[in-house]
């Protein structure tokens, strides 16, 4: 069955813009990320397959931004915070819990000694920036460019083409080098001597480190004095267990979580070493850091997902698992690439447990047109897929079958188009997805 009626997804959309700046609550769910031809919301989901607002079914490899690491509604994460709920969410003074899975988290990322919760990523990041500046004394911060979000807070967004309503000069603190370009990071040192409070960066992203790269930048930072960030919001629980930095096996003052640690539910860490993170606590007699102060931020059935993730992720070897499932994925796209002679204009990347696939034009340049139109085409063949595979253990060998199949469908469109004078304007409906960080809609 060919997926292409939309109706009352496009119209629940409608409403959405009426009511909800952008129509979603994370730029990366807004309707100018998703094809005219696929859904705009999402029902239910359940293992590795989503429902539409239309009834749709889809084999889901998007996995709700990365954020769902064992499936969609997994069964004991689902019983384990329906316990939980019936106990009570949230209290005027801390639950036990909430020590429970500090233990825990500790127990299993060495390099960390203490830990803060939060809700969303942004907090933790911004918490760990704030906790560099008052413990060296320093204002700039230096992040990777290359790296694809880190806070919605100034001293990133100051540095983007959309940052508009951030005061004039906050974007001088903030400075970019990119990533397996030591030199890069050495100029900014040099240009910032003594300046430099923090150092933030995800261990990888789609490029795996070279030549030590991220030694080689811990160093920088130890010879300077600036607190070296490791950001596993994706990679944490994902990439390596615990987290990418053990497995390229180098450890950070301070780390960053959340997507990926319970399955869904909010739950985001800030983690490191005692000496800087009881700046923001109250058994010291030095200057004191309000580091993150959450009324939601310990919300006991969130911290029970945490916890009973983290230990379903051991118990399943699900690491593993997933890097089993990405091998095969990446080998047999690259089969399917070569057997279309799109070696030019397609290729897959990354780490096996998260690869990235690009979309080139006729001029082997990278292209939202061609994106959004293979987008569109494996909408139809019921795979929601958005650039990247996020596994899970729901995942199976028919998702992957049926994966397969939509791809070498959807790649035979995709030659037309690069065969059309029009190029994929002749076969896209509507327009192609529009970056995130732009400055004009």
């Amino acid at each position: 069955m060919t997926i292409t009626k939309f109706e009352k997804s496009d119209m629940l959309c409608k409403r959405a813009q009426e009511v909800i700046p952008g129509g979603a609550h994370t730029y990366t769910k807004g309707a100018d990320q998703s094809p005219k031809l696929g859904p705009k919301f999402i029902d239910y989901g359940k293992g590795s397959h989503v429902w539409d607002v239309d009834g749709n079914e889809y084999v889901d490899w998007a996995m709700g931004l990365t954020a769902v690491s064992l499936g969609h509604a997994y069964e004991p994460i689902i019983n384990a915070v329906n316990r939980e709920l019936l106990r009570g969410v949230n209290f005027q003074c801390p639950s036990p819990i909430e020590v429970e899975l500090a233990e825990l988290f500790l127990q299993e990322v060495p390099s960390a000694e203490m830990v803060k919760f939060a809700k969303n990523g942004s907090t933790v990041t911004t918490a760990a920036v704030k906790l560099a500046r008052a413990y060296t004394g320093k204002n700039h911060v230096a992040f990777c460019s290359d790296h694809g979000f880190f806070s919605y807070d100034d001293w990133y967004i100051s540095k983007k083409p959309n940052n508009s309503g951030i005061p004039e000069g906050i974007d001088k603190l903030s400075l970019t080098f990119k990533y397996n370009d030591i030199s890069s990071v050495e100029k900014i040192f040099d240009q910032y001597p003594n300046q430099i409070a923090c150092v933030i960066l995800e261990p990888m992203e789609f490029d795996f480190p070279e030549d030590n790269f991220l030694c080689k930048v811990k160093e920088l930072c130890r010879k300077n004095g600036t607190v070296f960030i490791l950001d596993e919001m994706i990679t944490g629980f994902r990439l390596g267990y615990p987290g990418a930095h053990k497995m390229l096996n180098v450890d950070a003052d301070l780390t960053t979580w959340g997507k990926g640690i319970a399955n869904g539910f909010s739950c985001c860490l800030l983690a490191g070493k005692k000496e800087i993170m009881e700046l923001g606590g109250i058994n010291h007699n030095k200057k004191r850091v309000f580091l993150i102060s959450t009324t939601h931020g310990a919300e006991t059935h969130a911290l029970r997902a945490a916890i009973e993730t983290i230990k379903i992720t051991k118990q399943e070897n699900s690491v593993a698992r997933n890097k089993e499932m990405g091998t095969k994925i990446i080998n047999e796209m690259k089969k399917l690439i070569e057997a279309n002679g799109l070696n030019d204009h397609v290729e897959i990347k990354g780490h096996p447990c998260w690869p990235l696939m690009l979309f080139k034009d006729e001029n082997k340049n990278l292209s939202d047109g061609y994106k959004t139109l293979l987008y569109q085409e494996m909408i139809k063949r019921g795979i929601l897929f958005r650039g990247t595979f996020v596994s899970t253990i729901s995942h199976d060998v028919l998702d992957l079958e049926k994966t397969l199949d939509a791809f070498s469908g959807s790649f035979d469109i995709y030659k037309k188009a690069l065969n059309d004078k029009n190029g994929y304007k002749s076969f896209l409906v509507g327009d192609p997805v529009k970056p995130v960080f732009r400055e004009w809609n």
